[in-house]
């Protein structure tokens, strides 16, 4: 897989409150008790008060939209219709860094960094010295023996979900996606479609992710998450399609041209992005 198959990368940290239900169990009074103390935090906060902070109930579906599909928010953040969203829901956008805050996402606060290309350092770096300083002002939920707490048992513990959105055309062509995809679980990766957890594969496009966040603090995960990405993602992913396809005309007695294989190949290639564009 060349670089420029890894279109973006997303680090993201889940925290709740003290004090107030999350996930399911919040009611309407919760939501916007969250969403009122983080308006207290954005007031003085000099990093978060030059950004711009979205109320979902004051957009309108189209402007929603424009947001969900450029992967700035989720679709637990808009609700599950094209009414009204659900209470106390919002976004805040940094003014100069690729970094946002969903407030009364699946979580009461959802903090994460989107970049373009395999830059997981930087969009950890970003995250955590937000997270610090939003952890100086509010009282995060926090078990001294499972870590921080929240609404879905995959997130305990750090709470953090890093992710690369890859395009992966050739494995989809030569129908080895299904083992690969099979084998993401056996290391503790998972994959999600193109808008994330509940979301459908469209073009081709995957979020390659750690699985699960017990057990490790954020350190130990991000690293863990950098060094399986290089190990998948720096090493061309054409060359592992085509070692095994020559392995299987072998295995048959077939006898091709190294040459008429990489032919056919890139042909292969060139249709599913003709057939993407349509």
């Amino acid at each position: 897989m060349c670089i420029r198959d890894r279109l973006s990368t997303r680090v993201r940290l889940a925290r709740n409150l003290q004090g107030h239900a999350f996930g399911a169990r919040a009611r309407v009074n919760d939501r916007q008790a969250v969403l009122a103390n983080f308006k207290e935090i954005f007031a003085r906060s000099a990093s978060l008060m030059k950004g711009t902070l979205l109320e979902m109930k004051d957009l309108g579906p189209r402007a929603r939209r424009i947001l969900l599909e450029r992967r700035l928010v989720t679709s637990d953040l808009l609700g599950k219709t094209e009414g009204d969203p659900p209470a106390g829901t919002a976004v805040h956008f940094s003014h100069r860094d690729p970094l946002s805050v969903m407030v009364n996402e699946e979580d009461h606060f959802r903090i994460q960094g989107l970049l373009s290309g395999l830059n997981l350092s930087k969009a950890w770096s970003l995250v955590d010295s937000l997270d610090e300083e939003l952890g100086q002002e509010l009282p995060f939920a926090y078990h001294y023996e499972f870590g921080f707490l929240t609404s879905c048992p995959t997130n305990v513990g750090s709470g953090l979900r890093a992710s690369v959105l890859v395009h992966l055309p050739g494995l989809v062509l030569t129908k080895e996606i299904g083992k690969v995809l099979q084998g993401l679980g056996q290391v503790g990766r998972t994959f999600r479609g193109l808008y994330g957890e509940g979301s459908e594969v469209i073009g081709n496009f995957f979020q390659v992710s750690n699985q699960t966040t017990l057990g490790k603090n954020e350190e130990e995960t991000k690293n863990y998450i950098q060094e399986i990405i290089k190990s998948d993602l720096e090493e061309a992913g054409q060359e592992d399609v085509f070692r095994k396809i020559k392995k299987d005309f072998q295995a048959a007695s077939i006898s091709v041209e190294e040459k008429e294989i990489r032919d056919q190949m890139e042909k292969a290639l060139l249709r599913a992005k003709e057939d993407f564009k349509k």
